[in-house]
């Protein structure tokens, strides 16, 4: 998505892409061993770097290299037979890769479980309750919002919080509902929102966000309709 600049929080630029594919949240029960905590700190690392190669940052055959490598642990010379290549080549491939994420940052959030909960508990809060203007002190002075699958980002506390009140289907507190969950070796929280028809609150999306000792610094609200992968119930 930051592959242009950040945008003005207008109508005229809550585009969809046509076509695509979008990557969604990975709950953390799929991908992430229990037992030893330096084993699972390990998993979630893992998982961040591959979303983050997932995100285009890299070329796709540096990619491909990576998560083989990495992620699915594969040899060099099993890599090079699937992707029809020499072993220099994808030794090659695989340095260039990781010189590439060491200019970026995978995730800035410690583990979910180190997490500072009452931050995450006011998060939840504001939206429940419908108290936006709370959002601002929550943000860091440089957060990132997403939301796909409109294509673009927004920068600022002021930008974040005015998206959310102009567009955001809610009108008022209890509109939303959420649960606090892990998703991409993050803490997440999964939104419900109410179906006026029906008086349901029904899944709407995922709020995937990195933490920082200053605050949150980056969300990645994925449009979802169905928690059913995260074990969660199909409304509230």
């Amino acid at each position: 998505m930051d592959l242009g600049p950040a945008r003005e929080p207008v109508i005229e630029n809550l585009n969809t892409l046509p076509e695509v594919t979008w990557i969604t949240p990975v709950p953390d029960g799929l991908v992430v061993p229990e037992g030893d905590p330096a084993d699972v700190a390990v998993a979630r690392d893992t998982i961040r770097l591959a979303f983050v190669a997932a995100l285009q940052h890299l070329p796709p055959r540096q990619r491909a290299v990576l998560i083989l490598c990495e992620v699915l642990k594969w040899k060099a010379a099993e890599v090079a037979e699937l992707l029809e290549t020499s072993v220099a080549s994808v030794n090659s491939a695989l340095q260039r890769s990781r010189a590439t994420l060491e200019t970026l940052d995978p995730s800035s959030s410690d583990a979910p479980e180190s997490v500072d909960a009452a931050l995450l508990e006011r998060y939840v809060a504001a939206f429940e309750n419908y108290d936006i203007e709370k959002l601002v002190e929550l943000f860091t002075a440089d957060a990132v919002w997403e939301m796909p699958p409109f294509d673009g980002w927004y920068q600022g506390p002021e930008n974040i919080v005015l998206l959310s009140k102009t567009h955001c289907p809610a009108q008022g507190p209890g509109d939303m509902r959420f649960i606090i969950t892990t998703a991409n070796g993050q803490p997440a929280a999964a939104l419900y929102m109410i179906n006026r028809e029906t008086g349901v609150h029904e899944p709407f999306q995922m709020h995937v966000l990195a933490v920082t000792p200053d605050g949150i610094s980056h969300v990645v609200a994925f449009h979802m309709t169905s928690f059913e992968k995260f074990g969660l119930p199909d409304s509230l």
